[in-house]
C-alpha cells in the first residue's frame, strides 16, 4: 500500500518511495529492568512497545533458567566471551540444526563455494539485525567465508533459536540474542553489536529498521564510514524511503524486500505454508469451515488466503488498493470492510504493514474465542496496547498464546502478542529463506564493492540481472533445465542471450 510513487532507475530497475511516520524511540537501552520484571508476566507496556520501531515485547515467557543472559559470564571453547546468548552449552545442538539447513540452502552454499577464493567481502564489517535462526546462521557463516566480519542481534524477541545463537557464538560470531528478551534487552543487544571498542561497522544488514534507527539516534557519526544499508522488510523499507524523502538518508540503501525473488518466493510461497503451521502449533484448530478475514492482499495476504482456502476455510479479504482488491475478487474471495464481518469471523489475520488495522473497537465486537494474529513484520497492526486495561484479564495459555478476557466472560485468543506469527510461533521453509538470504548476500557484495558514485544517498532496487542469478542458483535442486535462446530469437526479442529477460516494467 505505497503512496506518493516516484521512479528511480537503478541498473535498469526502478524503486518506489513511500511515506511512513518516523517516530522517535522513547525507551533507552541502559534502563535495565529488575530480574523479577524480566521473568514475570508483566501487564504493563512501555510507550516504545507501541512505537513503530519496537520489535520487543511487553513481557516474556518464564523459562527453566530464570537468570538473564546479561547476568551470566559465559565463554566459548576458545575462551572468547564477546557474545550474549541463553546457554553456550547448547552449541552442539545448534550446529546440527545449521547443518540440516545447509542442505536446503543450495544457492548460499554454491555462492560460498564460488566466491570463497575471491573473498568479495574482505574488509567488510557487517552489523546485522535479523531473525536468528538456522537459516540466518548459514547466511552469517557464508558472509564470514566471503571475508566479512559480522556482529549480530535479533530483530524479534520471539524468533531467536537459542541453540543456533549458541552455535554461532561457539564459532566465533559475536551474537547478542536469546528467545524471550525484554524490551530493554532488545535495545541493549543492538547497542552491544554497534558500540564496541576498536570495531566500527561499514555495512548494515537490517530487518525492520531498528538497527538503522538506533545508529541514527545514538551514533550518527558512524555513517561516515558505512558504505550502505541492505533492508529486507516492508517496515524497514518504508522507513528508509521516509529518511530519503526527508533528506536524512546519508548512505545508499538496497531495498531487498521489493526484489522479485523476495516478493514472489519469500512473501508469497513462504507465507502460504507457514501461516497454517503457525496456527496449528498454537491453537490445534481445524480450518475446514472456519470463517477467516485476511487484512491485506499483497504477496503475504495472497499466500495466506490461498492456503486457508485450500483447507476449506471461508475467506474474506479487506484491502485499500483497488488493484489488489480486484485480484482478490478474481481469485474468488469476497472483498469486505472489517467491521462488516468482525462479529462472525473465527480468525483475524493482518498482513498490511500498516498500523491500527485492528482497533479496540474491532476487538470489543469479536465473537468469543476469535483468534487474532499478525503476519506482517511490525507489531503495530493490532492495537494490543488498548487491551492492557484494568477491566480486561490476560491469561497465558501456552507459549505465545494469550487469552484476553472481557468482564462478561468473552475471550479472544491473541497469538504472539500481535507480532510476526510464523517466525514467533513456528518455523518457515528453509528453501525459501535460501532465496532471500542469497539476495541479501549479493546486495551486500554489490554495495560494498560498488565504485564511488554508482549509488547515491537513496534507496535502490536490486538489479534484475541479480534477481535472475539468484533464481538460477536454485534451479538445480529441481533438476530443472532452462531453454536457451538462439541468436536469431535473442535478436528478434532484442535481448541479451544471458539476460535480463524481462523489461523493468514487467510484473511477474
Amino acid at each position: 500500500m505505497l503512496s506518493n510513487k516516484k521512479k528511480y532507475i537503478v541498473n535498469g530497475n526502478s524503486g518506489i518511495k513511500a511515506q511512513i511516520q518516523f517516530a522517535d524511540q522513547k525507551q533507552e537501552f541502559n534502563k535495565r529492568p529488575t530480574k523479577i520484571g524480566r521473568r514475570s508476566l508483566s501487564r504493563s507496556i512501555s510507550q516504545s512497545s507501541t512505537d513503530s520501531y519496537s520489535s520487543a515485547a511487553s513481557y516474556t515467557d518464564s523459562s527453566d533458567d530464570e537468570t538473564s543472559p546479561r547476568d551470566k559470564q559465559q565463554k566459548n571453547s576458545k575462551g572468547n566471551s564477546d557474545f550474549c546468548v541463553k546457554n553456550i552449552k547448547q552449541a552442539e545442538f545448534g550446529r546440527r540444526e545449521i547443518e540440516i539447513a545447509e542442505q536446503e540452502m543450495p544457492a548460499l552454499m554454491a555462492l560460498r563455494k564460488r566466491a570463497q577464493g575471491e573473498k568479495p567481502l574482505a574488509g567488510a564489517k557487517i552489523v546485522g539485525c535479523t531473525h536468528i535462526t538456522a537459516q540466518t546462521a548459514v547466511l552469517m557463516e557464508t558472509l564470514g567465508a566471503l571475508g566479512a566480519q559480522c556482529r549480530w542481534a535479533a530483530c524479534n524477541i520471539y524468533s531467536t533459536l537459542n541453540e543456533v545463537a549458541a552455535a554461532l557464538a561457539e564459532n566465533g560470531f559475536p551474537v547478542f540474542a536469546w528467545k524471550g528478551e525484554s524490551e530493554d534487552d532488545f535495545w541493549w543487544c543492538i547497542d552491544r553489536c554497534v558500540n564496541v571498542e576498536g570495531w566500527q561497522p561499514n555495512m548494515i544488514l537490517d530487518d525492520g529498521g531498528d538497527l538503522t534507527h538506533w545508529i541514527y539516534k545514538k551514533y550518527p557519526n558512524m555513517f561516515k564510514k558505512i558504505k550502505g544499508i541492505v533492508e529486507e522488510s516492508v517496515t524497514g523499507v518504508h522507513r528508509l524511503y521516509q529518511l530519503s524523502k526527508a533528506g536524512k538518508l546519508c548512505v545508499p540503501a538496497m531495498n531487498v524486500n521489493d526484489s522479485v525473488t523476495k516478493q514472489k518466493f519469500d512473501n508469497l510461497y513462504c507465507c502460504r505454508e507457514s501461516i497454517l503451521d503457525g496456527l496449528k502449533r498454537t491453537t490445534d484448530m481445524m480450518f475446514g469451515g472456519k470463517q477467516v478475514v485476511v487484512c491485506g492482499y499483497g504477496e503475504v495476504g495472497k499466500g495466506c488466503c490461498a492456503a486457508l482456502k485450500a483447507m476449506g476455510s471461508i475467506v474474506y479479504v479487506t484491502e485499500i488498493d483497488p488493484i489488489c482488491a480486484l485480484q482478490a475478487c478474481m481469485d474468488g474471495f469476497r472483498l469486505v470492510k472489517l467491521n462488516e464481518v468482525i462479529r462472525q469471523v473465527d480468525i483475524v489475520i493482518t498482513c498490511t504493514g500498516n498500523k491500527n488495522v485492528v482497533t479496540r473497537e474491532h476487538l470489543d465486537r469479536m465473537k468469543n474465542s476469535c483468534i487474532v494474529c499478525n503476519m506482517g513484520h511490525s507489531n503495530t497492526e493490532i492495537d494490543v496496547a488498548s487491551l492492557r486495561t484494568p477491566e480486561l484479564t490476560w491469561e497465558r495459555v501456552r507459549s505465545q498464546v494469550d487469552h484476553v478476557i472481557w468482564p462478561d466472560g468473552k475471550r479472544i485468543v491473541l497469538l504472539a502478542e500481535g507480532r510476526l506469527l510464523n517466525l514467533s510461533c513456528s518455523t518457515v521453509p528453509t528453501f525459501v529463506l535460501s532465496i532471500t538470504a542469497t539476495t541479501q548476500a549479493l546486495a551486500l557484495i554489490e554495495l560494498y564493492n560498488a565504485p564511488e558514485g554508482r549509488y547515491k544517498q537513496d534507496v535502490y532496487l536490486l538489479p534484475k540481472k541479480m534477481d535472475e542469478y539468484v533464481a538460477s542458483l536454485h534451479l538445480p535442486t529441481f533438476d530443472a533445465h532452462l531453454t536457451e535462446l538462439t541468436d536469431e530469437q535473442a535478436k528478434y526479442l532484442g535481448l541479451n542471450k544471458n539476460g535480463p529477460f524481462k523489461p523493468n516494467y514487467y510484473r511477474y
